[in-house]
């Protein structure tokens, strides 16, 4: 398929969004695009504003949204019909149309779209009509998505058709579709076909349990071979309409169906003394051990080893014949392999000396054990995140493998009934008989919801509502079986987080739309998922849609007879083994059982489809409909010691990383800002009494590592003075802060009346202003600390549980005493954000204190020493291979590693590093670094901290808890007075984004891991007294030994995203030229480094323009043989043509009609590239003629 986009936007499907989906990973990958070329057309709308101060004489439109347009350039029709000739002339049938604001004026995708038909294209997709909502990147990855699957579908529906006789032509049939509706055949588009397969088991689950067997809301836990789909309901189907799967974002109607990398087939390994399960998987081939195709342990094995899953009961299918048992001996035996390699590790750690070495079924219980804490962790997000508490659920299980842990996952959740159908083995196959049918009609709207638009609104929701009946009729349904569901898509002005809501429980009211009370239902649920709402603030329609649902009504349950007999019949007895060793096992068939059996755990349930564990203090009942319903008996807790044991270190490496995770998610639902909300700007962490780091929520690079010195100052700095119910809050660089907006608020953990804090929680979150010389507290130009905002080192933010409000406000408006400085400019949010901070906090004491109470204080901080000493071995392990490597490669016994990189304006950053073979400790010594700057690219100490965790957790190559044991072999010195240790007052906002990255690259060129990166974030800023923007800019990501660097994507100690182009032009007075990728400025070699990106906005009323870039002078460096990337650059074109290179550093006035060309470095490259391998060989040919005294001849060129 080909894309067809405005001209200047070729590479915005490539770039996305900019960030990285793990931020760990050298060799970055994301999915390719899904066409294999592009055409740009000339053509250009834009929204009309009354800010605009450009005078442009063209045409204007109102949209369907009701905005205005201005038609700036029309379609250049002979161009484009050349374009797609040479497209249709490389045998390319089918298009995909996205064009800026097509959302709103889809006039010049039609006419498109016809040309193309015309021309004999045999599909083509507007995005428009794929799915006509707001934001470019989403709609243009979502038609791409129709584009190359809708062709693919109607293949295979032909073929299906062809298979019948008469070819299913007065036939009806229909099609799941992601949002669990069904849709004729068609109107079955690829774009709503994705998750077609899992909607299908939601809709059975929630039929066939919610007001059936419980009240309760249900969690569906849906586990195959390769991963667990987890969704909720509660009466209502939960849906998304931006979701990213297998790394491509859909915008479309979805049911909120979250996806973990695990499941039968997730792979096991033991590293570092850990047990890990997953992400990778076996997948059907190989498969796992027992499988018989020489794949790896899974989690499938150790259901096996443990006696879960009974070989008499499966198909012979396996083999590389495929027509044999399941082998239970080559699984024994791989983890009889398995524990000798665990119980040598543990002799040689000496973490063994006071245990018995573990057996085979002790190691793959370990296993399980931590695959179940992996899934629930997800199960934690879905509720949590949303405000609900996960034990006042039904675990409703299902999948293949789903039913061997759901007693043990729903104990760890707290629940207390589990239901299983009895089609759980193919329940998404059952559950496209139960499901409705569907239509949805949607149109984008950009009105505020206030009374004078309700007549407005009401009568879209009329058209579409007619819309919907007329479709429903046609294809049969009757006026009595049809509903129609009227949602309105609303958000705060001036956020992006919009909900779809729904009237159901908020009828009409005198002052309210006639359709229900929508903004009753908008501040209901913005309240449940966020804990707050925005008294004053407009509310705006993004969009208005109607679900029309033709109702299937059918009834296929079968009712069993009631059992006669006292016990249910069992099929046989087998062996099973749980905590308590081997167990006598019954085992029965469920076409056997009838309506109310009681089956007592341990038992297993089989089958033709699925196993069914019922585990020990567990009862299975089974109801009049054949289903499974198990209660949860809570057992004896295992008690755990405070020795090491390895399974228990994984447990709870999962258990305090969910506690940054779940304080993380409270701050994103409570904050109120766009920093924090939805470019998702900051970190969460957990530390221990002494301020060491614990868990980190991966989140902002630059923040890993860097918030320990802050906690750890304020230990310092307060010492006794600290209370229960006292929160502080810091920003300041000599207490361990990265630049002034990140302010860090952490509170002091204590356990019941205990003298002393026994944990710390904290979070730091970047601000969008706190004052300063400029607004967003970001200036090109500042020169001493108060010139960049507010300051905080040890502040008291609560007292006593009492917020600090008058005192903090005094605090964030002192910058303004200083000359030419303001206070801050958003108090509001400021406050508000704070506030969910500390709500943030109030999360992570209460996950900690209920951590303490289920093991106890003395377990969990030895368990907390663990995993820092876990992390430690992994450090050091990497330590002693790098040493040995590079020693034996170079014959030398001392491994030390150098490097130098500059800043553009020359200062060094040097570094030594010395690595002890033996003990895989190293110092990282930055003797040789250049003075600090009169400028703002001070970087303080906690900053260089934060690379170095960084790159190290890099290097390692495989997740390992984030915590201070990383650091634990590290020696770092950094001279006093250095760029990398300022003086008080200096300046650093250019530290936090610049420098940062430029210590990242000194690290891995000492190391040669790879190649540079683009050493910058392109921090850009654009304002006046009205309005204010900030952005950071993707670059190209250096090469490696294996790997090409991508392009057009955030490195390193950045990740944060970037403003769709659409609601950049929507919100603020520019318009967005171009955004692409700039080819051939990463480093050629062997492995080509990624190149930059060029962003061209046009400025359409006078604004102050500020920048803060690097890698302007010194190009990022290649690795062995490799070349360097290409330098950026940043050009203004003034409006009568005049270009000036602004260079790195500045802030100017821009009046409307100019523009501003940001041209972002390349990567480095990595090894020598053939070309170059060439050139040396014809440099060696002429050196040995000159020698021989002979004569070369110039060979002919083309």
């Amino acid at each position: 398929m080909s894309l067809v986009i405005n001209k200047g936007f070729r590479d915005l499907l490539h770039i996305g969004n900019q960030s990285r989906p793990k931020i760990f990973d050298l060799a970055i990958t994301i999915p390719d695009v899904l066409y294999d070329d592009v055409v740009e057309v000339t053509e250009r709308v834009v929204l009309s504003s009354d800010r605009c101060q450009i005078k442009k004489q063209c045409k204007t439109a109102i949209g369907t949204t009701g905005e205005k347009v201005e038609i700036w350039e029309e379609i250049d029709k002979e161009k484009l019909t050349a374009d797609l000739q040479k497209i249709l002339d490389r045998g390319i049938m089918s298009l995909a149309v996205v064009l800026m604001h097509s959302y709103t004026f889809a006039d010049h995708e039609k006419e498109i779209g016809t040309l193309a038909k015309e021309m004999g294209f045999s599909h083509v997709s507007l995005s428009s009509e794929v799915m006509p909502m707001v934001k470019i990147v989403p709609r243009g990855f979502t038609a791409c998505a129709d584009a190359y699957l809708t062709p693919c579908i109607k293949k295979y529906v032909h073929g299906f058709s062809s298979g019948f006789k008469g070819g299913l032509k007065n036939a009806r049939v229909l099609f799941m579709q992601s949002d669990g509706g069904l849709t004729p055949v068609q109107s079955f588009y690829g774009s709503r076909a994705i998750l077609s397969g899992p909607a299908g088991g939601v809709v059975g689950y929630a039929m066939t349990t919610y007001h059936k067997e419980s009240d309760k809301p249900v969690i569906g836990f849906d586990m195959g071979g390769t991963s667990t789909d987890v969704s909720r309901y509660a009466g209502q189907f939960e849906h998304v309409f931006e979701t990213t799967t297998a790394g491509i974002t859909i915008q479309a109607p979805q049911l909120d169906i979250n996806t973990v990398a695990a499941g039968g087939g997730s792979q096991l390994y033991f590293r570092s003394g850990m047990f890990v399960v997953g992400p990778e998987s076996a997948g059907a081939h190989p498969g796992p051990v027992c499988y018989k195709k020489g794949g790896p342990l899974a989690v499938t094995d150790a259901n096996l080893c443990l006696g879960r899953l009974l070989p008499e009961h499966f198909p012979h299918i396996f083999g590389k014949t495929e027509d044999q048992p399941l082998d239970k001996e080559a699984t024994l035996k791989a983890f009889d392999n398995a524990t000798k390699e665990i119980n040598e590790y543990m002799r040689i750690e000496g973490s063994a000396a006071n245990k018995q070495a573990l057996t085979r079924e002790e190691v793959a219980m370990g296993f399980i054990s931590v695959a179940n804490e992996a899934m629930c962790r997800p199960i934690r997000a879905l509720t949590e995140a949303k405000g609900f508490d996960t034990s006042r659920h039904v675990l409703a299980c299902f999948g293949g493998a789903g039913g061997q842990h759901a007693c043990s996952i729903a104990r760890s959740l707290g629940m207390t009934s589990v239901f299983i159908h009895r089609y759980s083995g193919i329940l998404s196959a059952y559950g496209m008989a139960l499901a409705d049918v569907v239509h949805e009609a949607q149109e984008p709207c950009a009105s505020i919801y206030t009374s004078e638009n309700f007549q407005t609104i009401d009568s879209r929701i009329k058209e579409l509502s007619t819309e919907c009946q007329a479709e429903l009729e046609k294809q049969g349904f009757s006026t009595s079986q049809i509903e129609l569901q009227p949602f309105l898509h609303l958000r705060y002005d001036r956020t992006d987080c919009a909900l779809m809501c729904s009237t159901e429980n908020f009828p009409a009211t005198q002052g309210s739309s006639k359709y229900g009370d929508f903004l009753q239902a908008f501040l209901a649920r913005y309240s449940q998922e966020f804990g707050f709402s925005i008294p004053g603030r407009p509310i705006i329609v993004d969009d208005i849609r109607v679900r029309g649902i033709g109702k299937s009504c059918i009834e296929i349950e079968q009712k069993l007879p009631k059992s006669q007999l006292s016990s249910p019949p069992v099929n046989s007895m087998t062996k099973c083994y749980f905590d308590e060793g081997y167990l006598e096992t019954k085992v029965y068939l469920l076409e056997k059982l009838q309506a109310e059996d009681k089956i007592q755990g341990p038992s297993i349930i089989i089958d033709q489809n699925s196993t069914i564990l019922v585990e020990p203090n567990c009862e299975a009942i089974i109801t009049e409909n054949g289903d499974i319903k198990i209660k949860i008996g809570r057992g004896e807790i295992e008690k755990i010691g405070s020795d090491l044991d390895p399974i228990q270190l994984s447990i709870f490496s999962h258990r305090f990383m969910s506690i940054a995770e779940q304080m993380g998610r409270t701050l994103q639902r409570t904050a109120i800002s766009t920093n924090i909300k939805e470019r998702l700007d900051f970190s969460c962490a957990l530390f221990g009494p002494d301020g060491g780091l614990v868990s980190n929520a991966p989140h902002i690079p630059v923040h890993l590592g860097a918030m320990q010195e802050t906690v750890q100052c304020q230990l310092r700095t307060l010492g006794d003075d600290m209370h229960d119910g006292d929160v502080i809050l810091s920003n300041h660089p000599q207490s361990g802060g990265s630049h002034l907006p990140d302010l860090t608020v952490i509170t002091p953990v204590f356990y019941k009346k205990s003298k002393r804090p026994v944990f710390f929680v904290a979070s730091r979150g970047h601000h969008a202003d706190i004052g300063g010389i400029t607004p967003g507290s970001m200036p090109a130009h500042s020169h001493y600390l108060w010139q960049e905002g507010a300051v905080f080192k040890s502040f008291k933010l609560v007292k006593a549980g009492v917020f600090q409000e008058e005192e903090v406000t005094a605090a964030l408006n002192a910058p303004g005493v200083y000359p030419g400085s303001s206070g801050t400019r958003n108090l509001h949010d400021n406050l508000s954000d704070l506030r969910a901070q500390v709500a943030a906090s109030q999360k992570g004491i209460h996950l900690v204190c209920g951590l303490i109470d289920e093991y106890g204080l003395d377990v969990v901080q030895a368990y907390m020493a663990h995993i820092q000493h876990n992390a430690e071995i992994a450090v050091r392990d990497m330590l002693k291979y790098l040493a040995h490597e590079r020693n034996k490669s170079y014959g030398s016994d001392i491994c030390q590693l150098k490097a130098v990189d500059h800043m553009d304006d020359g200062t060094r950053i040097c570094l030594t590093v010395d690595i002890n073979e033996q003990d895989g400790s190293a110092m990282f010594d930055f003797t040789g670094t250049g003075f600090e700057v009169f400028g703002n690219c001070n970087a303080p100490r906690a900053i260089t901290f934060s690379a170095v965790i960084y790159s190290l957790r890099c290097m390692v190559g495989y997740d390992i808890p984030l915590n201070q044991g990383c650091l634990k072999p590290i020696s770092v010195h950094i001279p006093p007075g250095c760029i990398l240790d300022p003086s008080e007052m200096a300046a650093v906002v250019g530290g936090n984004v610049l420098t940062s990255q430029r210590i990242v690259d000194v690290i891995f060129k000492a190391f040669r891991a790879c190649a540079a990166s683009q050493g910058c974030m392109n921090n850009i800023t654009f304002g006046d007294e009205e309005v204010g923007y900030y952005e950071t800019v993707a670059g190209g990501a250096g090469a490696g030994p294996g790997w090409h660097g991508r392009s057009g994507v955030h490195t390193h100690m950045t990740n944060t995203r970037i403003t769709d182009p659409e609601i950049l032009e929507r919100r603020y007075p520019v318009i967005l030229n171009q955004f692409a990728l700039n080819p051939h400025t990463g480093g050629r070699g062997a492995y080509r480094g990624g190149d930059g990106v060029i962003r061209e906005m046009t400025f359409r009323k006078v604004l102050t323009l500020s920048i803060l870039t690097e890698r302007r002078t010194f190009q990022p460096y290649g690795m062995e043989g490799g070349h360097p990337a290409k330098v950026g650059q940043n050009l203004l074109i003034h409006k009568d043509g005049r270009i000036l290179n602004l260079g790195g550093k500045t802030s100017v006035t821009v009046e409307d009609g100019d523009c501003f060309r940001l041209i972002t470095p390349g990567g480095g490259g990595y090894g020598v590239g053939f070309c170059d391998q060439l050139d040396k060989r014809r440099v060696e040919a002429y050196r040995l003629a000159q020698e021989l005294g002979l004569e070369l001849q110039e060979p002919n060129r083309p």
